[in-house]
């Protein structure tokens, strides 16, 4: 009985493995495995961790700097006339300089602030840029498993012609050219079957590159959830949507924060006319100091604090030249800005449009779906009361299953753009992924 128990959990559990293994994956899973296996993600989030460490870095510039020497050697000493000596020399320096007056050092800290700030925002474009990516190559998927279902239909409802054509004319009530107008799409349709099933292959490739795994079934939305979709249309005008994404989108912000960057590039080139003052103490130590001159090491202490003023006067016109360097840098940041800022509001009205045209689209592929249902209906009936020939049948199916992919297709494509738009006005985030997952 212990056997069998053992056998009856061993089968329980492989049960319940299959079945797990075969539940679809939403598109909120495939995100979260991609927020571990995409290595751009993962790239782009080493560089924003890196990028962390330049405010240190520019802080230590205005911090003291203390360095501690320290020297052993021995000496060896030889003179006509007296013996050899050899003189141990040991000692130690310490010196402490803190930085006073260094307007450059003031400038590279601002900067590095500018440059924590910029690898934020380009830490979150690369966290929307994910769920871009997840989204459209799932989507992806979607499209092409669409086309693979609906050649599958058709190409069955055109086989059941086929056969129905042949038999019609084996008894003489159709003609032969019935038959062969029935093949040659049965042919067409096996045809755009390969090329439909190696487009799904290819995007299934293509979102493996995300999660590091072949993608197995995929969530998606039935047609009855297409068709019951109320379409939410932009709560604003699509100028509004641009003024936001001028104020808010984080690719501008990264552009803008380069042209702080290089004006701040200018003064920092000027610094190098400026003087510096730097308080500098020193403590040191040696023993056995002078020995090659006196024949007797001395021991030394040596302590001494005071300022050191530096003041440049000609460095062989470099700092001019790098004034006229950064200058130039500044003049390319803001023409950068500026076409950033372009783009944006052109991309901006972009998916605006794709989102409010698309839901127009969505519509009449509606109202064109019922109506090819009825179509093929009504030329089914015509065709059993001898009214309506075999060609009409398969031209009444190709219409209807075109209307069902081209009304799926373009619901993914809806959706795409509503996560687009919000990209490109800065508010993408998982919140709105959860919500399209919602609607699959």
């Amino acid at each position: 009985m212990i056997k069998n128990f053992r056998n009856m959990a061993c089968l329980l559990y492989l049960s319940v493995y299959a079945c797990a293994s075969l539940q679809a994956a939403d598109l909120m899973q495939i995100y979260r495995e991609a927020l571990t296996e995409d290595t751009q993600y993962g790239a782009a989030r080493a560089a924003y961790v890196a990028a962390q460490e330049r405010l240190p870095q520019g802080r230590a510039g205005l911090l003291p700097d203390i360095r501690l020497t320290g020297i052993g050697q021995n000496q060896y000493i030889e003179a006509k006339g007296f013996p050899s000596r050899e003189i141990k020399n040991r000692g130690i320096t310490a010196t402490l300089t803190q930085p006073l007056i260094h307007f450059e050092n003031f400038i590279i800290y601002q900067q590095s602030k500018n440059e924590v700030a910029q690898a934020d925002a380009q830490f979150v474009i690369a966290a929307q840029d994910l769920i871009l990516r997840v989204a459209q190559a799932y989507f992806d998927v979607l499209k092409a498993k669409i086309d693979v279902e609906v050649v599958e239909s058709q190409k069955k409802a055109i086989h059941e012609q086929l056969e129905q054509a042949k038999r019609n004319f084996e008894v003489g009530v159709s003609t032969i050219v019935d038959t062969h107008e029935a093949e040659a799409r049965y042919d067409l349709t096996q045809s755009q079957e390969i090329a439909a099933r190696n487009k799904l292959e290819i995007t299934q490739h293509t979102l493996e590159m995300l999660i590091n795994r072949l993608p197995g079934n995929l969530q998606d939305a039935s047609l009855d959830k297409i068709i019951a979709d109320p379409l939410s249309l932009p709560h604003d005008g699509m100028e509004a949507w641009v003024n936001q994404a001028e104020e808010k989108n984080f690719q501008l912000k990264v552009q803008r924060i380069a042209y702080d960057i290089s004006e701040q590039a200018i003064d920092l080139a000027k610094a190098g006319h400026y003087p510096t003052l730097d308080l500098v103490a020193q403590y040191s130590d040696q023993h056995g100091v002078g020995g090659s001159f006196t024949g007797i090491g001395l021991d030394i202490v040596n302590k001494s604090v005071g300022l050191q003023l530096t003041v440049p006067v000609f460095q062989g016109l470099s700092v001019q030249s790098r004034i006229r360097e950064a200058l130039a840098n500044r003049d390319k940041a803001r023409k950068d800005m500026e076409n950033v800022q372009r783009t944006v509001a052109l991309q901006v009205r972009q998916n605006y449009l794709n989102v409010t045209n698309g839901i127009a689209q969505i519509k009449a592929l509606k109202q064109a779906l019922t109506s090819s249902r009825s179509q093929l209906d009504s030329t089914v009936l015509g065709q059993e009361v001898g009214v309506r020939m075999e060609i009409d049948v398969l031209n009444a199916q190709q219409q209807y299953f075109s209307a069902r992919r081209d009304l799926a297709r373009a619901y993914y494509d809806y959706l795409m753009s509503r996560l687009q738009l919000k990209a490109e006005v800065g508010d993408l985030d998982e919140d709105d992924l959860m919500e399209i997952n919602a609607l699959l």
